[in-house]
């Protein structure tokens, strides 16, 4: 038996390695810190508070679960009309308003609710009474708004010589050189089944179920359908053609990217392409092709075929047969070989080994990964298309670059939401059945 004694030159490298694990424990957060450091001031987090804008991001808020009823008079032309969202199919006829607008012979009195009451009167004159703040008076003078506000004024006003703007919780009153507009909002979607030019709008569901028939040239039931289907503002069919263009990007893109990634996954395993210089030239290409992202292969296919849903399909379908490629290869270096020689001692041919002794071990993978890259496609389709022009994609876009239609874009975001958790829903029930077996996988 030897005994080891510990000298002089053991204990110095003992206390080295000490040393040095110290300075690590000690360096480590050090750079972190420096990091964090570097990120507040490179990214001017700092200003942040400074650019912060509370009255956009409530106004955003209340967009996207009300409605506004926008009240316009044209300080050119005198003219006012009363519309939802201020959009031309949802205009109330001249002499029909709703009841809180009450027009006038010389002025237009507009009751906001908790005792705010806004008088639009001649001479581009307008007043608006809060029973909080007082009365405030503003009128279009020689194309300058002036106004009897005084400094310092409350965040919840905003004014200068162009532009006078007041929200409160009932809505908003701006006042232009243009004209003046009178926001209020109402909870809901407004005109989501019909607009105020159909025969149905006003009428509740009973009524229409069960009452009279409104349009003599149609059944209700039929005008019902029609007229939401139809809805020319919130393009009902136009969406679920939307939907369905997104889930056919999906689907094509991932299921044409496993058929092309399959065959070549077999040329870059180890165990069934001898070859190095085919294996690497192979990893190579599926690198490239994962290695760019989809959305920049959107970019180029564009421009190469063109906008469209199909384009969108090819981006997703190049970029995962490079991901595919990957999984499958590795997947197929990790069979068993043993049902292989099984296979091959019966006579088989290589098609048939393939077929018979390699396929089945690797189908669940195949199957898992094909649903899992599905699910996770449906949602950047819906990015895909906003470039390519299809899909759910293109509408949420055109909704969100109106700056108005907030109420549409949370709309289309909801129906993503349940589209990703029905893909979700579907591909859980088939890796149940067609990998696990089915009942949970017993």
């Amino acid at each position: 038996m030897t005994t080891m004694i510990a000298g002089p030159d053991l204990t110095r490298r003992v206390e080295g390695m000490f040393r040095r694990k110290r300075m690590v424990a000690i360096a480590v957060p050090l750079v972190i810190l420096a990091y964090f450091v570097y990120i507040f001031f490179a990214f001017d987090i700092a200003g942040l508070g400074q650019r912060l804008r509370m009255d956009n991001a409530l106004t955003l808020i209340r967009d996207s679960y009300s409605y506004k009823t926008v009240v316009t008079r044209n300080n050119r032309s005198g003219a006012t009309d009363v519309a939802i969202e201020g959009s031309r199919r949802g205009t109330y006829p001249a002499d029909a308003p709703p009841d809180w607008v009450k027009p006038g012979a010389d002025s237009t009195v507009i009751d906001m609710g908790k005792g705010e009451v806004i008088t639009l009167l001649p001479d581009n004159k307008v007043t608006f009474e809060i029973p909080s703040y007082g009365t405030i008076t503003a009128q279009l003078v020689g194309g300058h708004v002036t106004s009897d506000l005084k400094e310092p004024l409350p965040d919840w006003i905003s004014a200068s010589s162009t532009r006078l703007a007041i929200t409160t919780d009932t809505g908003r009153l701006t006042l232009t050189r243009s004209k003046t507009e009178v926001f209020r909002y109402f909870f809901g979607w407004e005109m989501f089944w019909f607009t105020v030019d159909s025969p149905y709008f006003g009428h509740s569901l009973i009524s229409l179920l069960t009452g009279p028939q409104v349009d003599p040239a149609r059944s209700n039931l039929q005008g019902m359908w029609q007229d939401f289907w139809h809805n020319p503002i919130w393009r009902h069919a136009d969406t679920a053609w939307a939907l369905s263009e997104t889930l056919m990007m999906a689907f094509l893109g991932t299921c044409g990217a496993a058929l092309v990634a399959l065959p070549v996954a077999f040329i870059a395993a180890r165990n069934f392409t001898p070859s190095m210089t085919a294996r690497f030239g192979v990893r190579r290409v599926l690198d490239f092709l994962r290695g760019v992202d989809a959305l920049i292969w959107t970019i180029v296919l564009a421009r190469a075929f063109g906008p469209g849903p199909m384009t969108g399909a090819l981006a997703i379908l190049v970029t995962d047969t490079g991901t595919f490629g990957k999984i499958f290869s590795e997947a197929l270096e990790n069979v068993d070989d043993k049902q292989i020689e099984g296979i091959r001692a019966t006579g088989a041919k290589p098609v048939q080994r393939y077929r018979f002794g390699v396929i089945p071990q690797i189908t669940p993978v195949l199957l898992s990964q094909l649903l899992y890259f599905l699910e996770s496609n449906t949602r950047s389709a819906t990015i895909i298309g906003a470039i390519t022009g299809g899909g759910i994609g293109l509408l949420l876009t055109q909704a969100m670059q109106t700056q108005k239609d907030w109420e549409q874009v949370t709309f289309y975001i909801v129906l993503i939401i349940l589209m990703v958790m029905l893909m979700d829903w579907i591909s859980g029930k088939l890796r149940d059945r067609l990998i696990r077996g089915g009942a949970g996988g017993h």
